[in-house]
């Protein structure tokens, strides 16, 4: 971890060298990653999880995004699933919809969570304004947001060439006291560079 100071306020970076991806994947030995929604985000956080051996699974509808995961290597029953039974086979829930795909799958999603699971954010807008979205998760969830400073496009291309993307990290809610761990391997297993606390 380095330590830097930015306008007078100590900022603390966590490296890839700090949790190496054999790390990661012990940390999350026991975890399937669910992403649900498969735009520039969803398509870039997978391939890059599943090109480092992470167990992950993908939840979409039927139609041009699904037909798009079949082209790069997703497959159907196996690692491609519909939204709702991705969300029931995964530990960890990355919710990548779109704002409007969040309100309105949220009760569904609500309804596949289990006690210690863990629901993964990339922007803070459903938690923040949860009185308008009434995305409100259960107090026996873990709840962290990766924010990578770039377009989805970004985080695989980074990746591809060998170098991480900077990201953003923060902890909503650890009802398992491994939210943090879980939060920084998750965000190493996507492609992350480096690492700044924020909040949601």
């Amino acid at each position: 971890m380095k330590e830097i100071d930015i306008n007078g306020n100590p900022e603390t970076i966590i490296e890839r060298t700090d949790y190496p991806i054999e790390h990661c994947k012990d940390i999350m030995k026991d975890e399937v990653t669910a992403i649900l929604g498969y735009g520039p985000q969803g398509r870039g956080q997978g391939l890059n999880m599943r090109d480092q051996g992470f167990k992950v699974v993908i939840g979409l509808r039927k139609g041009r995004s699904w037909d798009r995961a079949l082209e790069d290597g997703w497959v159907e029953d196996e690692t491609l699933f519909e939204l709702e039974e991705a969300a029931g086979r995964g530990t960890i829930i990355q919710y990548l919809l779109s704002d409007a795909g969040q309100i309105q799958l949220w009760p569904m999603v609500e309804a596949n969570l289990k006690p210690g699971n863990a629901l993964y954010f990339s922007h803070g807008f459903g938690i923040v304004f949860h009185e308008h979205t009434r995305i409100i998760p259960s107090q026996r969830l873990d709840v962290f947001l990766v924010a990578p400073k770039g377009s989805g496009l970004t985080v695989r291309t980074h990746f591809q060439e060998g170098r991480g993307i900077n990201s953003s990290y923060a902890i909503h809610q650890d009802a398992t006291g491994h939210a943090r761990e879980r939060c920084i391997a998750t965000a190493f297993a996507i492609g992350s560079g480096h690492l700044f606390e924020t909040t949601f």
